[in-house]
Parts: structure tokens; sequence; C-alpha cells
């Protein structure tokens, strides 16, 4: 999973960056400060994977991981160019979701490209750009597909339909996630690769102040735009969740109780991420390893097994499975088949979020 974290210039991105990956990206005051987008992983919090550890004593540990992309600060005009924004929108284009960072608090010491902090007006600037640029490369797509419909291939005109419908609601100004699309559109549309068709998360960038203030005017905006386009807004201090990742663990809970906080704005991000995307992950536990592996919902025990590698999913013959919960509450994976908790599985069943998964297989 690759996450892209836009919004404009000096709204706290490369901030929570380095939050989120202790990475140490660069970091100023003045526009434009990250060019080139820095990459970082960062392991998926699971505390499904620690307690298998615990069982387990593995040799080795291999959570999920998440792949979160800085992008450098857009600004009005850059889908003209403006900003190097062609570079900056072509690096959004290659991310599966955008956390789109928004500045909710005020402080006259940071520079705000537009002079003061406006939540709706920053959210529709980057929006806006999104869309024209979603509407540069619609408009030579439409032309191609036009052309595909005049040599009658396969299929064609229904496509065009759909592109013609997008087309339109960008030209009216709205995002292309926004529209309806039936499973059949949905997968012709898989692989094309519009900005605003891009599922996003608002992290509103509040004040240290503001933490644990669900009613702060700044914040309830961005949720109220969030709702609007049935998406999910996250109250986030990129400053304070800088320094909770240069605690250790035991520090780190203190820290966020002493906050009034359960969890830290990072790690529900990552979770609403995977909720996002329609992510889930299985465990695989040995005494070799203990791991956490990232499907889609939805996915077929065989195509799971090929995840793990491909004879898996070639050979596979059945998948030895127990719920984690099932597993924690026996306590050992030898109570658990006692108690008949350990079920057999075939080629049609299909993985639960926590499933605890032996696969037999035979190449």
């Amino acid at each position: 999973m690759k996450l892209g974290i836009v919004g404009l210039p000096n709204v706290g991105k490369s901030t929570l960056f380095n939050a989120i990956t202790r990475a140490g990206a660069e970091c100023a005051n003045y526009p434009f400060c990250t060019i080139e987008p820095n990459v970082g992983v960062v392991m998926v919090p699971d505390e499904r994977l620690d307690y298998l550890a615990s069982l387990y004593n593995p040799q080795k540990y291999t959570p999920a991981v998440v792949e979160f992309v800085d992008i450098a600060g857009l600004v009005k005009g850059a889908s003209k160019g403006e900003g190097l924004g062609n570079k900056f929108l072509a690096n959004i284009r290659e991310v599966d979701a955008i956390v789109h960072v928004v500045r909710c608090f005020d402080d006259p010491n940071v520079i705000h490209v537009d002079g003061t902090a406006d939540p709706r007006r920053d959210i529709d600037t980057i929006e806006l750009e999104l869309i024209l640029s979603d509407i540069e490369f619609m408009e030579r797509r439409l032309d191609k597909q036009r052309k595909a419909v005049k040599a009658q291939t396969a299929g064609s005109t229904s496509v065009l339909q759909i592109y013609e419908r997008i087309f339109e609601a960008l030209s009216e100004g709205k995002s292309a996630r926004l529209l309806e699309f039936s499973d059949d559109e949905t997968e012709t549309l898989r692989d094309l690769p519009l900005l605003s068709m891009k599922p996003v998360i608002f992290a509103a960038n509040i004040s240290e102040g503001d933490i644990g203030n669900a009613e702060s005017a700044h914040f309830l905006s961005v949720r109220e735009i969030a709702e609007q386009q049935n998406c999910r807004a996250i109250p986030i201090s990129a400053k304070i969740e800088e320094e909770i990742a240069l605690l250790q663990d035991s520090e780190r809970e203190m820290f966020l109780e002493d906050l009034g906080l359960q969890i830290s704005g990072l790690d529900l991000m990552i979770q609403e991420s995977y909720r996002l995307l329609g992510l889930i992950s299985f465990l695989t536990a040995g005494p070799q390893e203990v791991r956490a592996w990232t499907i889609r919902e939805g996915t077929k025990a065989p195509q799971a097994a090929g995840k793990i590698h491909s004879d898996f999913e070639r050979g596979f013959i059945r998948a030895e499975v127990v719920a984690y919960k099932d597993l924690f509450d026996a306590r050992s994976y030898a109570v658990a088949k006692e108690r008949g908790l350990v079920r057999s599985e075939g080629k049609e069943y299909v993985m639960k979020d926590g499933d605890v998964v032996l696969f037999r297989f035979n190449v």
C-alpha cells in the first residue's frame, strides 16, 4: 500500500512524514522545501502479531508495512506547471490513496502561501488542481477512445460512455471519486490513473492546544467536507506525532495517556488507510517467523496463499484456519485444535481479517 501525502506548502506534510517514518525529511519554514518526493516505509502496528510472537518466540517478526510518499506542496496553477506542479502531480499518480494534509492552526510565525489558514479554501485549491489535471488527461483519453469506437473495437462504445460521464463531472468541478460506478464499470476503470479518483483521507493538522478538542472551528470545517465526500477527517498534530515517534513504547503510552488519547493520530491514520482501500491482514505463525500479510477484502484462500509464494497458490490443497480471537482465548494452537476451532477450508473460502493460517499445498 502506497499513500501520498499532499497539500499546500507549509501545512505540515514533511513534519508528519518525519513522524511516520522517522526518516528526517528536510523540514523548513518556506515553500517548496521538498522537491523530490521523500519515500519511507512504516510498520503497521498489530497487537495480534505481538501476541503470536509471545506464543512462538520466532526467529523473525515481520509486520505488514505501508509506504508513504511525501509529495511537494501544490499551489494554484499546479496543473499548468506552477511551482513545478506537473512534476508533483505525476508523483501523485503513482500512489494508491491520498493523505491530504490540511492546516488547521493559526501561527503568524509559520508562513501560509495564501496569508492565513482557511481549510475550505485550501482544500478547494488542491482539489481543483487535481480536477484540472484530470480534465487535461481525459481529453487525450477521450480522443483515443473515440478513434477506437470508429474502428469498431469491441466494447469501445460502453467505455466511451463511462469516460464521457467522468469528463462531464470533472468539467463541473466534481472529483471523479464522487461518482457512482457499477462493479463492471469499476473493473473497467481500474487502471485509469485519475488523481481525483483516488481515495482520500483528510489529515487535519491541528495545534498542540487543540488536541482532544473535536470542536475547533478549523477541524469542523474539514470534517464537514469529509462527510460530504463520504470520506474521513482525522485530527492530527504533526508536531506532537513527531515527538511521539521519538519515544520508547512505555514512554509513548504514558505520553498518550497524558494527552487523553487511546491511540496516536498516526496509528489511526494507518487503520483508516486499510479500511479506505478495502485491505485486511491474515497471519502466519511458527517458530521460524510470525508475519502479517496484506490482502484485499474478498480474497479467496488460494490467492492469499499466492501472496506467500506462487507455488502455494498453484498447488493449493487446503487452508487450516483459526480465527485470531479463538486462538487468543485458547492460549495455544494445540488447545484451539482440541476445541475444534481450527477449520479445514477449501478453494472457495474467503479470507477474514485476523485469520491465522497454515496452507497445505503440493507441487
